[in-house]
């Protein structure tokens, strides 16, 4: 099951709070422990996002692959498809998108012994008007965002299947079935 939730302190998404930005935060647990790279791999490997991949790389012309998901999670690149690396840690990956408008955080909490929450949010930052120096997100904000909560539980519940389905623990450098 996935939940809205707030942010766990600490999280790489509280400067955007501050800054007055449209933040959300979402999560689910995971009965085994997980690392930051397994969860951002298969985060990004999911059927779900696959379409969004395609649509990226249809429409701003930015490709990604599986394999560059899991060297995103690794830490091995800084860019995949619309993102760059913005911020990340042992426990999370904060992404920018090309435009700078919209963040996109992941991070894994547990000890070990118990389940691991994983989590995903999102940012979107305000445009400021030049001629009024007023803040506002904008009525496509308004209109999509529904979807955009309704997507951030797909993707996030998506991950999760993935990860049980392919067995994925620390330390597994393959899952048991071919990608």
């Amino acid at each position: 099951m996935v939940t809205a939730c707030d942010l766990p302190a600490g999280s790489l998404l509280e400067r955007y709070v501050r800054a007055g930005a449209y933040v959300d935060c979402y999560v689910t647990e995971f009965a085994a422990p997980v690392t930051l790279a397994r969860f951002v791999e298969a985060f990004y490997s999911t059927a779900v996002f696959g379409v969004e991949r395609r649509i990226l790389q249809w429409i701003v012309s930015r490709p990604s692959t599986l394999d560059q998901a899991r060297q995103l999670g690794a830490g091995e690149i800084d860019a995949f498809a619309a993102w760059r690396v913005e911020d990340r840690n042992a426990e999370q990956l904060l992404l920018a998108e090309f435009t700078g408008r919209t963040r996109s955080w992941l991070m894994v909490a547990g000890d070990g012994a118990s389940p691991t929450r994983l989590y995903f949010g999102s940012a979107v930052v305000p445009r400021t008007d030049p001629r009024s120096g007023r803040r506002s997100m904008g009525p496509v904000f308004g209109a999509l965002l529904g979807f955009h909560k309704m997507y951030s539980r797909v993707l996030l519940s998506a991950a999760r299947r993935r990860l049980a389905r392919h067995h994925w623990r620390p330390g597994r450098e393959k899952s048991n079935e071919s990608q």
